[in-house]
């Protein structure tokens, strides 16, 4: 069908890839109605569309290249670049999207996409074979993951990812640690990663690194130690009781 195939190559396009194609705004508009009657095309939201496989019934989009395609730039971040790397354990039905440029949340086919609005720069990752998409690499994952707590799914989902990764590149780790800046961000990865050392094959120098960034202050790694917490002093930090134990895991959120 006129259109079909090249739009069909962009996975998600706008009103402005159409005119490329037919060349004015009203023939783009035509062509738009006509497979959109068809369904051949669905919104997913204003001024964003991807075309639909006729033999499925889906659109070709995946849920990956919509969020990416959400804004110029964007990217998957927090728990879902964990789940495109392929340590979470679960899937989830709200999509993270690093963006600079606002976007209001908005459902497309039962999945939600959220905006996170970056506080660094760096660490975004184009991987191969995989068009239209930009994810943080594991390293930033990990690092933004401990810092926004509440936007991953839950405690128990942080330490099951970090529990399926077997290498975390020290370096890279302590380019965004420094980049964020934060002293109880050292805090609270330096305890974290600590646990999992041999897993990540992380140096003690490493740790000692996140230590002597952390200051003098005390702090609750979240809130739930806040009821019933228990002071671990080579960190300062007040910890949940049973913190690593599966079956104490909750869902608390990082402070």
């Amino acid at each position: 069908m006129t259109g079909y195939d090249e739009l069909v190559k962009l996975r998600v396009f706008g009103l402005p890839d159409i005119q490329a194609i037919t060349g004015n705004e009203k023939t783009a508009n035509s062509m738009l109605a006509r497979l959109r009657a068809k369904d051949l095309v669905r919104k997913i939201k204003r001024s964003m569309y991807s075309c639909v496989n006729p033999a499925t019934g889906e659109t070709v989009a995946s849920r990956y290249q919509i969020a990416c395609a959400t804004s110029s730039g964007a990217y998957l971040s927090h728990y879902t670049a964990f789940e495109f790397h392929g340590v979470a354990n679960q899937v989830y039905y709200e999509m993270y999207v690093g963006s600079k440029s606002r976007f209001k949340d908005f459902q497309f086919e039962g999945i939600t996409y959220k905006r996170i609005a970056p506080k660094i720069d760096i660490g975004v990752s184009v991987p191969r074979n995989s068009a239209g998409i930009r994810v943080t690499d594991l390293e930033r994952t990990v690092v933004d993951s401990i810092n926004d707590f509440e936007k991953i799914g839950g405690f128990g989902e942080l330490i099951t990812c970090l529990s399926a990764i077997h290498y975390l590149d020290e370096e890279k780790l302590k380019v965004y640690l420094d980049a964020y800046g934060t002293q109880v961000l050292y805090q609270k990865t330096g305890f974290l990663l600590e646990h999992f050392m041999q897993e990540l094959q992380l140096s003690q120098a490493f740790i000692e690194y996140c230590r002597k960034q952390t200051g003098r202050s005390t702090r609750y790694l979240s809130r739930d130690s806040m009821n019933d917490g228990v002071y671990n002093n080579e960190w300062r930090l007040v910890v949940p009781q049973g913190l690593f134990d599966v079956n104490a895991q909750g869902d608390g959120e990082l402070v």
